[in-house]
């Protein structure tokens, strides 16, 4: 379960940058190749946020980012579906590189 190393990181990144202050929300960018399951990251964020009171009660706000490819060919964009086909939609070309998808960044944090 890989949610739990991921809200280890989240939890230094945040009591760091709460700088003693409570937080309320933890707004995060997740692309959809990074396999996190929000349920589990949420659970996990659940355990690991007790161990500081400042982040206690604080909650995630998951944006989940759509994969997009570009096609190093012809420069289209092909959005990538959960038929996870990674092909350009234009030529049909499997030279691409990813656009969005593999994101995973801490945006922003309401803090009181």
């Amino acid at each position: 379960m890989h949610e739990l190393a991921l809200a280890r990181s989240i939890f230094r990144i945040a009591d760091r940058a709460a700088a003693g202050r409570a937080v309320s929300t933890i707004y995060l960018d997740v692309g959809v190749l990074r396999q996190v399951v929000p349920d589990a990251l949420d659970f996990a964020w659940g355990c690991m946020s007790r161990q500081s009171e400042n982040l206690a009660r604080s909650k995630l706000r998951i944006n989940l980012v759509s994969a997009v490819i570009t096609c190093e060919e012809c420069g289209a964009d092909t959005p990538i579906d959960d038929n996870l086909i990674f092909a350009c939609a234009t030529c049909n070309s499997t030279r691409y590189h990813v656009k969005t998808g593999e994101e995973f960044i801490l945006t922003e944090m309401d803090v009181s």
